[in-house]
């Protein structure tokens, strides 16, 4: 089994942190994983995504035209990128930022307000965490637990940090369904 996610927004959203995370709960779980980051020159504000491929066995390219899933956090990321999504996948949609669909049928398609939950709890910084708390949620790509765990580990040089990230993947998997 291959999965693979891409996390998309603008530059200063934690495109890449979030990726890392999930690719950091994967390994903790035993999948060969590759996290491929990219973004523009511009970083803060000009297009950020990030590619995190799950496996259960040796990945043999980290180049994928048509992943699984995608987590969009601002519009032209999900216009850029929606089309390409395999069927069947999981589209997570910052509904903050985004007003339309992915205007996919074959999709599970999740609309939740990271952005709004982050401020609600405190810090618009943690809406990437937010988004990856319903993304894992409704994907189940990794065990929640694991997540938890690794963003700890992530945040463990910034301890004050931890408590709000913990609610931000929590409000993020209740708000997943």
């Amino acid at each position: 089994m291959q999965s693979e996610v891409m996390f998309a927004g603008f530059g200063g959203q934690g495109i890449l942190f979030s990726a890392k995370i999930l690719a950091h709960a994967a390994m903790e779980q035993g999948f060969e994983v590759v996290w491929i980051p990219s973004y523009g020159p511009e970083m803060r504000g000009g297009t950020a995504y990030c590619m995190v491929v799950i496996s259960d066995r040796p990945i043999g390219s980290p180049i994928v035209r048509n992943p699984h899933h995608l987590v969009a956090m601002n519009r032209p990321s999900l216009e850029k990128f929606a089309s390409a999504i395999k069927p069947g996948g999981v589209i997570m949609i910052n509904s903050s930022l985004i007003s339309c669909d992915s205007g996919r049928k074959d999709v599970d398609e999740i609309k939740v307000p990271v952005s709004d939950i982050a401020k609600e709890i405190g810090s618009i910084k943690a809406a990437n965490i937010v988004a990856l708390g319903a993304f894992a949620a409704r994907s189940r790509i990794v065990d929640f637990e694991i997540l938890k765990e690794s963003v700890k580990t992530e945040f463990a040089s910034k301890e004050k940090l931890i408590p709000l990230n913990m609610a931000a993947l929590e409000k993020g998997r209740l708000a997943a369904g």
